[in-house]
């Protein structure tokens, strides 16, 4: 039985705490899932241990609330101690193989992959969906390189696990990523940053069922 079903990646939420506008990420959160997102990642690499730890419990709470699974990015201690879903790792941080091995086999592990050898290796190693990307400029990921689209239709058709393009991803250029085979998209900006969140995630949401 797949762990992650293809509609629960259709509008993937990463957050990203510097873009908040005054608010709290706890309420942005929820603002995001009253829009549509289907998916949530706690990301935030500036955060000490015990501020991620706090932040990944209440963001747990309220995802099981929804019935959204939550997953804490490259941090498997955080996501075990906090009871998320499952953790994400992209290619220079923990090994999949490894992540897997501590998380156990009942938890989500989502891999980031930016070619097809890459989305074969993760899906080898026991990852549950791949994230693919840089789908477009992005300035959330200074070192992000975009990925064309040729690359991504090979991604998704090597791996028969679901994808999700992530990177610079917003309303304006969304429908760019028609007939690449993705089950849906990873938003860092455009909703973190946006003013009103929730209608960010409603647009967003809508558009996303056009992929």
């Amino acid at each position: 039985m797949m762990k992650v079903l293809p509609q629960q990646l259709r509008l993937y939420a990463v957050t990203d705490s510097r873009r908040l506008r005054g608010r709290t990420l706890l309420d942005t959160v929820a603002a995001a899932l009253d829009g549509g997102a289907t998916f949530v990642q706690l990301r935030e690499k500036e955060l000490s241990p015990a501020a991620l730890l706090e932040e990944a419990r209440a963001l747990a709470k309220l995802c099981h609330a929804r019935h959204v699974p939550f997953v804490v990015d490259d941090n498997v201690e955080v996501a075990l101690a906090a009871g998320a879903d499952g953790v994400h790792v992209g290619q220079s941080d923990m090994a999949a193989r490894r992540a897997r091995a501590l998380l156990g086999p009942d938890k989500i592990l989502g891999v980031s992959a930016h070619n097809a050898a890459e989305a074969l290796a993760a899906q080898a190693d026991g990852a549950d969906y791949l994230g693919c990307g840089a789908a477009f400029v992005t300035g959330t990921k200074l070192d992000a390189h975009p990925v064309t689209a040729e690359t991504m239709r090979a991604v998704t058709a090597a791996v028969n696990i679901p994808v999700v393009a992530i990177g610079g991803i917003e309303e304006s250029n969304i429908l760019q990523l028609q007939g690449r085979g993705l089950a849906g998209v990873a938003v860092v900006s455009a909703i973190f940053a946006a003013q009103d969140p929730e209608a960010a995630s409603r647009r967003l949401y809508e558009l996303s069922g056009q992929l």
